[in-house]
């Protein structure tokens, strides 16, 4: 029997249908997830995201990553030509248990966001003492 894994992308039809107040594209950010004994590195290209505007929440198990890219335009210029579109970033996936959620840790840089997902010391085994009436 395959092992549940720890981390897992949410299927698109557990995605909440939300109406959006303004006409920005959503990106799905790709990602790459590391795993160690000790942790799970989420790594998510963001580029253009104002750092202030990042949302990392963990809600139900689900742990959803947003950014929000700034519109920058040269002044003095007009658009003739355009291939890059700027817009929101937007992802979640589902966790287990085994994260402690306490000690999750996220950091931005260079457009790049990294989520450190820190696991949870195993239960030991305990002998349970049996007590005679």
């Amino acid at each position: 029997m395959a092992e549940k894994k720890t981390l897992q992308k949410r299927k698109t039809e557990q995605v909440e249908k939300v109406e959006r107040t303004h006409d920005r594209n959503v990106f799905i950010p790709v990602v790459d997830i590391y795993e160690t004994n000790d942790e799970i590195i989420l790594v998510a290209e963001m580029p253009g995201v104002d750092e202030k505007s990042i949302d990392v929440t963990l809600d139900n198990d689900i742990l959803t990553i947003r950014g929000r890219a700034i519109d920058e335009k040269p002044e003095g210029y007009e658009l003739v030509y355009s291939e890059y579109e700027v817009g929101d970033f937007e992802r979640s996936f589902s966790i287990n248990e085994s994260i402690d959620v306490d000690k999750i840790e996220a950091q931005y840089h260079n457009g790049v966001l990294t989520v450190k997902l820190p696991k949870t010391e195993p239960a030991k085994a305990k002998k349970i003492e049996v007590k005679i009436k």
